[in-house]
């Protein structure tokens, strides 16, 4: 067999990156070049939301991302069985559609 290291890519996550961040809101904003994500954490009660990440991204590897979550969270719930979807009624929506951030 012939090692093929063409296509391999090495990734680094440090320590602090592995913990991860833990988030129950997303918000995500477009400017024509870019898609942000800001993932927030709400703890219940208080009227302020903290971002925790904020991710920018091409739309073309935004749009990739979202076919991946896709297939991953179709292969999750073929595992685990449906992911139910609570009532959010007080929450904001996960993506507001208009375009706040610019580039």
């Amino acid at each position: 067999m012939e090692n093929n290291n063409e296509n391999q890519v090495n990734i680094e996550l440090t320590e602090d990156i592995a913990l991860g961040v833990y988030s129950n809101l997303a918000i995500i904003t477009h400017s024509p070049t870019e898609i942000v994500s800001d993932f927030i954490q709400m703890m219940p009660g208080m009227p302020k939301g903290k971002v925790r990440s904020r991710v920018i991204m091409t739309p073309q590897n935004a749009k990739r991302f979202m076919r991946a979550l896709i297939e991953n969270v179709q292969k999750y719930e073929q595992s685990f069985g449906v992911i139910e979807e609570h009532d959010t009624q007080g929450m904001p929506p996960m993506n507001f559609g208009t375009p706040t951030t610019q580039a």
